[in-house]
């Protein structure tokens, strides 16, 4: 089984060899001592959320401090070629899955994007409580998948802050039923952004779609079944993934 991951502060494994120790500290600590039961001798995996990381094995196992001695270096360096879902706001938890399954399959950003046909609403107070949420699911998903990097969970986005990102990278593709062109066969560039825009549950409006392509996205589509709003993203991402990374 994969040793399990913990964080460490960003930063703090900058120049650690092996052979140097780290510490795992606060709620990381509490956790993997009273929940994991984590003790002295087990393997684990130590990261900074921004890319760097180690295996080590724990020398102490304290809920306020776990002492790990490194073994071996695991970073994972920054992709050339970066997969960027623009996940609508939708209920019943299905953005917060498909934010979730995103993690796992190695999205390196999330968009919430309040869409026409949202029916969840981001107003006021529940803004920072909404988004947080989003960013706590974003960095469990990580550590259940032992990655090195936290995907970045920006600050929701209107349709026209969707347009602007979408004429700016380096490729962008609409999810959408009635397109004729497969995502499987689209073309991709070599680096920079990939945005994957997903709608709510009702889809996105035709206003929406029209401002996306000006903007230089292409409509594409999955397959020949309609997927929810919490599958249609991790989807695509598993077939942009299958084409670029895990060749």
């Amino acid at each position: 089984m994969t040793a399990p991951l913990f964080h460490v502060s960003p930063g703090s494994l900058e120049g650690v060899a092996p052979g140097a120790t780290v510490v795992v500290e606060g709620v990381e600590a509490r956790h993997a001592v009273t929940v994991r039961r984590i003790a002295v001798g087990e393997s684990v995996i130590v990261a900074d959320g921004d890319g760097a990381g180690a295996v080590g094995t724990v020398e102490s196992a304290d809920p306020t401090a776990l002492v790990v001695r490194v073994e071996t270096r695991r970073d994972e360096p920054a992709p050339s070629l970066r997969l960027v879902l623009v996940q609508a706001l939708a209920k019943g938890g299905r953005d917060e899955a498909a934010v979730e399954a995103a993690t796992e399959l190695g999205v390196d950003e999330v968009i919430p994007w309040e869409a026409d046909r949202s029916i969840v609403r981001w107003k006021g107070p529940k803004v920072a409580k909404a988004h947080q949420k989003w960013v706590n699911v974003a960095v469990a998903a990580a550590k259940q998948s032992r990655r090195a990097r936290t995907p970045l969970v920006t600050q929701p986005v209107s349709t026209k802050d969707l347009a602007t990102r979408a004429a700016a990278a380096a490729a962008a593709f609409v999810l959408h039923e009635d397109a004729t062109e497969p995502l499987a066969t689209a073309a991709l560039p070599a680096e920079g952004d990939v945005l994957l825009v997903v709608g709510p549950e009702g889809g996105i409006s035709p206003a929406e779609v029209d401002a996306l392509v000006a903007a230089g996205a292409a409509p594409v589509r999955l397959g020949t079944s309609v997927l929810r709003s919490s599958t249609a993203g991790p989807a695509a991402l598993a077939v942009l993934s299958a084409r670029s990374r895990w060749t």
